[in-house]
Parts: C-alpha cells; sequence; structure tokens
C-alpha cells in the first residue's frame, strides 16, 4: 500500500488546497469505517483512491442529516443546494471541495450525485414494506443510487448499462441481507425491512414478530430470505467481469465478503430477531489478504 501522500501524488491531485480536503474526507472515512477505509485503501488503484473516500463521506454526511429526524431533513434539503452549488463550481467546505473536483474527473458521477440527492429522503422516511414490489422500488429509489457512489467509479468505461444492471442486482440481494441481518434493531425501532407479504408466507405477521413468534416459522421465513439474497449473488458473479482489471478483486471482495454474512445470517436463523449474526471477521480477514494479493499481482 503506498503511502497517503504518494497516492494523492499518482491520482494526480497537486493542488494543496484540494490534498487538504482530500486528506480530511480519508480521516472521516477512516474514523466511522475502518474496514471499507482498509478495503479501498488495499484493492484500488491509487488514482481512484482518494475519489471513493471523498464519495463515501459524502454518504455519510449526508446520511447523518438524514438520520436526525425532522430537524435533519431540513439541514438536507440546504444540503442539497450546498452540493449543486458545489459542482457548479461555488464548493466551500472541504467534503464538497473534494467532491466537486471528484464528480469533475469522473463525470459519470455528475448524474450519480443528482440521483442520489432525490433519493437519499427514502432511507429515512421507510418504515417498512407491506409487499415485494415495494421493496423493489425502495432498492430502486435508493439501495441503487447510494451504491453507485463508489461503485460508478469502477465502472468500465464503456457499457454502462449492463454494468448498472449488474450493480442493480448485487445491491438487491446485499440490501436484502442487511434487512435480515438487522430485523431485531429494526423492531426495536418500529420498523422492519423484511416485506410483510413475505412473512405471511410463513404465518407471521410484523406485530407477531415482536410476540413469541413460532420459531420453526421464523426459521423458515430466514431461511426463504437467505435462498433468495444467496441467488442475487449468484446472478451478480459476472460484475466483476465487466469492471476493469485493475479494479477486479475490489469487486471479487465485496461479493465474497457479502457471502460470508450470508452465511452466518443462516447460521443464526431464528437467533436473528434477538440479535445480528455474529460477523465472520476471520473469514473477512482472510478474503481481504487474498483480495490484496490479487491486487499487487495485476499492479505489478
Amino acid at each position: 500500500m503506498t503511502t497517503w501522500r504518494h497516492t494523492l501524488d499518482r491520482a494526480g491531485i497537486a493542488d494543496p488546497a484540494l490534498r487538504a480536503a482530500y486528506t480530511e474526507q480519508r480521516r472521516v472515512v477512516a474514523r466511522f469505517d475502518r474496514a471499507s477505509y482498509a478495503a479501498v485503501r488495499l484493492l484500488l488503484p491509487a488514482s481512484i483512491v482518494p475519489d471513493a473516500l471523498a464519495a463515501t463521506a459524502f454518504m455519510h454526511h449526508s446520511d447523518n442529516l438524514l438520520d436526525r429526524g425532522p430537524d435533519g431533513r431540513r439541514a438536507f434539503a440546504a444540503w442539497d443546494g450546498q452540493v449543486r452549488a458545489a459542482l457548479a463550481g461555488d464548493a466551500g467546505e472541504p467534503l464538497l471541495r473534494a467532491l466537486a473536483h471528484t464528480v469533475a474527473r469522473r463525470p459519470v458521477l455528475h448524474g450519480i450525485v443528482a440521483d442520489y440527492l432525490v433519493a437519499a429522503p427514502a432511507d429515512a422516511e421507510w418504515s417498512g414494506f407491506a409487499t415485494e414490489a415495494d421493496f423493489q422500488t425502495y432498492v430502486d429509489a435508493y439501495s441503487l443510487p447510494a451504491f453507485l457512489l463508489v461503485a460508478g467509479l469502477l465502472a468500465p468505461s464503456t457499457g454502462f448499462d449492463a454494468y448498472r444492471a449488474a450493480c442493480r442486482t448485487f445491491i438487491e440481494a446485499a440490501q436484502r441481507l442487511d434487512f435480515l441481518e438487522d430485523m431485531a434493531e429494526d423492531l426495536r425501532e418500529g420498523r422492519l425491512g423484511v416485506p410483510e407479504d413475505a412473512l405471511a408466507r410463513h404465518g407471521l405477521t410484523r406485530a407477531g414478530l415482536g410476540q413469541a413468534p413460532d420459531p420453526e416459522a421464523v426459521a423458515a421465513l430466514v431461511r426463504d430470505q437467505a435462498g433468495t439474497v444467496k441467488d442475487g449473488f449468484t446472478g451478480a458473479r459476472g460484475l466483476a467481469d465487466l469492471v476493469p482489471e485493475s479494479n477486479r478483486p475490489m469487486v471479487e471482495a465485496l461479493i465474497a465478503l457479502q457471502g460470508h454474512r450470508l452465511r452466518a445470517v443462516e447460521h443464526a436463523g431464528r437467533e436473528l430477531l434477538s440479535g445480528p449474526a455474529p460477523r465472520p471477521v476471520a473469514a473477512a480477514l482472510g478474503t481481504l489478504a487474498r483480495a490484496y494479493l490479487s491486487a499487487r499481482r495485476v499492479r505489478l
């Protein structure tokens, strides 16, 4: 892994103010999501690393605003205007300077950032999904635009539509897995990401999940949802073949890491109503180590 100074050099970021702005976003991401930070630094080419960190910091800041309730949503509306002004050439704070520079360097992100600004409030407003179709609408409205903030940086130079479709397949499975893993926490917060029609197929209701539901029915629900997730990740394996070779270790690792999480969720089964499955740390570290060696071979 190159030093941060050399990473900025290799990314062609020479202006001192911009270097400082990107460095601040590096600190932010390293502080709130060390696992993602490590994956970006270890697996992506240096030319992409500052952009990926700036996009991640932008999404983190936006989500934090929306997590603050009605006051946060009003703050997000103001933030939306600041972001659009920054992309038009009026960037003030370091995060916006880094984001605007990244979008200028990576024009594919211009539309993606605009889509995300429209999509982000959907993550603060959902409380559940009556049907599978409602879940699919959420994936299109929020999950995919959010994922593309960073995934767009890894895209091939041609064939973006096919790449976007593969990203959609992957993020649908990953979002379903998130909601399955977070059932206990979400129920405590008065929401649930597993569609109610999926519950009904197993004789369950959202209200009943908090009132000693049939454990075998919960186990069957988890198996059913996990099977759908597994099919999604199987369908997304071609995603790695669509990106440039230098970005492939990152995408392959991302898919493998989700597979480890899925197996932990399957093992937890009905216990997910008590809390999330333990994260498979050892398996994840092994995946990252192999991906790092693969990335080094590509660079050499």
